[in-house]
């Protein structure tokens, strides 16, 4: 207990991994190059030594200035492949530790190899997965050990990484198809705006000082562009300011405030059309958590926390507090649901048959399976309905503003 003790402080105490680039010679005489990373170039040159490789010329990888290429930030996405990587080599036999190295030296980001290969040391000296992967929570959530831990204790981690594998692509499947709802009606409207704003700005004063040589009344649909033109002119940066600081105000309250973060997840419900489509992401969610963590051998209510946590909303994580709440005080798991007043009946009974089953994660999964498609399904019909609705705008608005600008125009043609 000791000497692991004094292992994980040594461990604990070591400086983050440098990449370096090396040259040698291999058994056959071959030259070889590549990169890997280590704590020191001491420690890199004995790695290759072990791997059969005489070091040449080594150096430290040079880090790139300003974010401008070398290593990429590490997203979820890349979580999630990382995991499938050593759930299917875990599948093949693979030892653990081997499986972690292969993966992070065969890695194209230099920040991935960093952090694969410090878990890959740290699991050398004894130490669990799931604590390795505890010492990095900015990639590896409180679930995701939580289960890797379940499966260590169980002697199934292959199975249990099986499952995390899967849950992950789930969820970075499902919010890109989130993603994919918000963001293409929000780009199209914002260079909507753009090109509007700039025919007010630079294009309608052009065609004013056509007007005023005219010396004729004109329309009052023309004034009125006219005016909004003069505005745009004159308080151009006020609204962009405005439009710059209203965005800075609402992303600090929603990073500082619960109370304000809690009050957007209402009323983001409510919209129409998306709030149907986040209400059966967060379903979704919910379902496929607890049918992960179940079926990895969680305990029910932490489970439900987890679950809570993994929803996305906080209506829905509120929701499932109090079902881990009444769960906990021994009412039926479908019961409380229905006391929550927020699940569908299908669910709810789905949950009711896979208890007096005994097959509440078979039942969960499927229900994940159900609501995954509807939200896939969903944001494809939301797509296509925008598409024509908003190029309907755009040629209210820019044709608009062209007939405003041509209605004296045809008058003084109809005179003549």
């Amino acid at each position: 207990m000791a000497a692991a003790a004094s292992a994980k402080q040594k461990i604990a105490t070591t400086k983050e991994l440098d990449v370096f680039q090396w040259q040698g010679v291999n058994r056959k005489g071959k030259k070889v190059s590549g990169e890997l990373p280590a704590a020191s170039m001491l420690e890199l040159k004995a790695q290759l030594r072990k791997q059969g490789v005489t070091p040449g010329r080594v150096k430290k990888k040079p880090k790139a200035l300003f974010g401008l290429g070398g290593d990429k930030k590490i997203v979820p996405a890349d979580i999630a492949v990382v995991t499938r990587q050593i759930a299917t080599m875990l599948g093949a036999g693979v030892p653990l530790v081997q499986s972690i190295e292969m993966i992070g030296k065969g890695h194209s980001n230099g920040n991935m190899q960093k952090l694969l290969g410090d878990i890959s040391i740290k699991l050398q000296s004894g130490i669990p997965l799931s604590e390795c992967l505890r010492e990095h929570p900015k990639y590896f959530d409180s679930l995701y050990c939580d289960l890797v831990q379940s499966g260590e204790q169980s002697g199934a981690l292959e199975t249990i990484y099986d499952r995390v594998a899967t849950y992950k692509e789930k969820a970075e499947a499902l919010k890109a198809k989130i993603k994919k709802a918000m963001t293409y009606p929000i780009a199209v409207l914002v260079v909507a705006a753009i090109v509007t704003s700039i025919l007010l700005i630079f294009v309608v004063p052009v065609f004013k000082e056509i007007f005023d040589s005219f010396g004729a009344e004109l329309p009052a649909f023309t004034l009125f562009v006219l005016g909004i033109s003069d505005f745009m002119q004159a308080y151009w940066y006020i609204g962009l300011g405005a439009i710059f600081a209203a965005m800075y105000l609402f992303k600090k309250a929603h990073l500082k405030s619960q109370k304000f973060r809690d009050s957007v997840d209402k009323k983001i419900l409510k919209l129409p059309v998306v709030g149907d489509i986040l209400e059966k992401a967060a379903v979704a969610r919910y379902a496929r958590t607890l049918a992960t963590t179940f079926a990895a051998g969680v305990p029910l209510p932490d489970a439900l926390e987890s679950a809570a946590g993994a929803s996305g909303n906080a209506v829905f994580r509120d929701a499932i507090l109090e079902i881990r709440s009444e769960v906990t005080s021994g009412m039926q798991m479908n019961l409380a649901m229905r006391n929550c007043s927020i699940f569908p009946d299908m669910v709810i009974q789905m949950v009711a048959i896979g208890e007096e089953s005994g097959a509440v994660d078979d039942m969960l999964a499927k229900v994940a399976t159900v609501y995954e498609q509807q939200v896939d399904d969903a944001v494809d019909n939301l797509t296509a309905l925008l598409e024509p609705m908003i190029m309907a705008v755009l040629g209210v608005v820019i044709g608009g503003l062209i007939v405003a600008m041509y209605l004296p125009i045809f008058q003084i043609g109809m005179v003549v």
